[in-house]
C-alpha cells in the first residue's frame, strides 16, 4: 500500500517538474480535495517539498548511482528516484525499506512496471553508500561547483554569490535557503497591540515573542548597510510564533488582528516611515501586505493609494483592506510603470524581483529563476523606478525594496542612495533590499 501522503508528495514533484506547475499551489489545492489535513498532510508537504527544493543534490547522487543520464529516464521513474534519494539522504525517521518499497510501488501504480527493478536497485545501493554520498556530495563546498550541489542550488545562482558577496559569504547563504522560514506575523494595531496578542498566544500555549524587544540589540550589519536587527529597521508591531501555531493564529488572522509577514518585508515599510494624514502611494502593492502596514502606522487617517496591474492581486488588496477594517485605501488597477501620479508625500515601489531572498520558503523559486530573469526583470525595475521618483512631492521619501539579493537589481539601481541588505542567514528572516532616497526642491538625491 502507498500511503496517502507519499502519493501526494510524488504527484507534486511530478507536477512541479513535468508540467511546470507551482508547487505550494498545486499541493494546496489537490490537499484540499483529498480532504487531508493533520499528521498526513504535513508529511506530505515535508516530502513533497523537501525533494523539489534538494533536487540539485539529489540529481548529483543519482548521476553516481545511475549507469546512464537522468534526462534518458522515464519522467515517473525520475521523480520516484528523487523522492526516496530525498528520504534516505535528508528525511529523518523514514526507515529505508519503506523510502525504497514505497518509491517501488510508486513506480508500479505510474505504469512503469518495468523499471521497478532500477529503483529498487539504485536506492538500495543509495542506502548502503549513503555515508559515503553524503561526504562526497553534502561535505564540501569550497567551490561555486560544489557548494551548487551541497545546497542544492542551481550554478550560475552559487557564482552570482561568489562573485558579488564573496565565498564565505555566498556558502553561508546558499546554507541558509534550506533551513526552515520563520513564522512571523504582524499584528494589526487598529485593533490591538503586541503585548495583549502576545500574552493571548501564550496563555493558548503558543510560543510568541515580540520581535522589538529581542531584535533591537543586535549589532549593525556589513559596510553596506545595517542588518534587520539594527533598531532603525526593527518594525515594532511583528511577533515571532515558534512551532505549531494551532486554530489559534489562523482564528487571529481571519478576525483581521494578525497578518503572516516577515520581518525583513516589514523593515521596508519601518524604512518608509509613513505618518497619519500623509499622501502615500504603494506600487506593486500585491497581495496588500505592506499597504495594511502603510495604512495602520497611518493610524488609517491620510490616504493610501495601492496600485496593482493584475486584477486577482488587485481584488487580494481590497480584501486586506477590509479584513484589517481599513478606510484610507483605494486601490487602483492600473500598470505601476505608466506614471500620470504625483504629490505623494510617501512612495513604495515593492518592485518585481527575483526572489532570490525567498527560496527557503519556496521550493521551486530556486529552479524557477535564471540569468535571463534578472535581465528582463532590471529593464522593468529602472521604468517603475523612473515613474516612482516623478510621483512624489518636492521632500517626500521614495522607498525602493526588493525580495532578492542580486546586485543588478539593488544597489545598481538605486547607486547613493542609503540602503539596507537583510540576508536570511545573518537576519534569520526574508532576505530583502531595501534602499532610501528624498527628493528636494530640484532633483532627486
Amino acid at each position: 500500500m502507498i500511503s496517502p501522503a507519499r502519493r501526494l508528495a510524488y504527484e507534486t514533484i511530478r507536477a512541479s517538474f513535468e508540467r511546470d506547475a507551482h508547487t505550494e499551489r498545486f499541493f494546496r489545492e489537490t490537499a484540499d480535495e483529498r480532504g487531508l489535513d493533520g499528521r498526513e498532510r504535513a508529511q506530505a508537504q515535508r516530502l513533497a517539498f523537501g525533494a523539489v527544493q534538494r533536487r540539485g543534490t539529489a540529481d548529483a547522487a543519482l548521476d553516481r548511482l545511475v549507469d546512464r543520464p537522468l534526462r534518458e529516464l522515464d519522467p515517473p521513474l525520475i521523480a520516484a528516484l528523487r523522492l526516496g534519494m530525498y528520504e534516505l539522504l535528508f528525511a529523518d525517521g523514514t526507515p529505508d525499506h519503506a523510502a525504497v518499497d514505497q518509491a517501488v510501488e510508486l513506480v508500479k501504480r505510474a505504469g512503469a512496471a518495468h523499471a521497478a527493478g532500477l529503483v529498487n536497485a539504485v536506492l538500495r545501493r543509495a542506502a548502503r553508500e549513503r555515508a559515503t554520498l553524503t561526504a562526497s556530495l553534502l561535505g564540501d563546498d569550497s567551490t561555486p561547483e560544489a557548494a551548487a550541489v551541497a545546497h542544492s542550488a542551481p550554478l550560475w545562482l552559487a557564482q552570482m554569490w561568489w562573485r558579488e558577496l564573496g565565498p564565505d559569504d555566498a556558502r553561508s547563504l546558499l546554507a541558509a535557503c534550506n533551513e526552515p522560514a520563520e513564522h512571523a506575523f504582524r499584528v494589526n494595531t487598529l485593533r490591538t497591540d503586541v503585548e495583549t496578542t502576545t500574552e493571548k498566544l501564550r496563555r493558548a500555549g503558543i510560543e510568541a515573542r515580540p520581535v522589538a524587544s529581542a531584535e533591537a540589540k543586535k549589532p549593525a550589519g556589513d559596510a553596506r548597510g545595517p542588518s534587520v536587527g539594527d533598531s532603525v529597521l526593527v518594525a515594532p508591531e511583528m511577533i515571532v510564533v515558534e512551532g505549531q501555531t494551532g486554530d489559534v493564529v489562523p482564528d487571529l488572522v481571519a478576525a483581521g488582528e494578525l497578518t503572516p509577514q516577515s520581518r525583513g518585508s516589514a523593515a521596508a515599510v519601518e524604512a518608509l516611515d509613513p505618518r497619519p494624514g500623509e499622501h502615500v502611494l504603494d506600487l506593486c502593492a500585491g497581495p496588500g501586505i505592506k499597504t495594511g502596514q502603510i495604512a495602520a502606522r497611518m493610524e488609517d487617517r491620510g490616504e493610501v493609494i495601492s496600485v496593482e496591474n493584475d486584477s486577482q492581486r488587485a481584488a487580494e488588496v481590497a480584501s486586506q483592506a477590509q479584513r484589517l477594517g481599513l478606510r484610507s485605501v483605494t486601490v487602483i488597477e492600473i500598470d505601476a510603470a505608466q506614471g500620470g501620479m504625483t504629490g505623494f508625500d510617501r512612495v513604495l515601489l515593492d518592485a518585481p524581483c527575483s526572489d532570490l531572498g525567498a527560496i527557503a520558503s519556496r521550493p521551486d523559486a530556486r529552479w524557477r529563476k535564471s540569468p535571463a530573469t534578472i535581465d528582463r526583470l532590471v529593464e522593468v525595475q529602472s521604468q517603475m523606478l523612473e515613474r516612482a521618483q516623478q510621483a512624489l512631492r518636492p521632500g517626500g521619501t521614495l522607498v525602493y525594496s526588493t525580495c532578492t539579493i542580486s546586485r543588478r537589481e539593488n544597489e545598481d539601481q538605486l547607486s547613493g542612495a542609503e540602503h539596507w541588505q537583510i540576508r536570511p542567514d545573518r537576519d534569520r528572516t526574508t532576505g530583502f533590499f531595501i534602499g532610501r532616497l528624498r527628493r528636494n526642491d530640484a532633483e532627486d538625491e
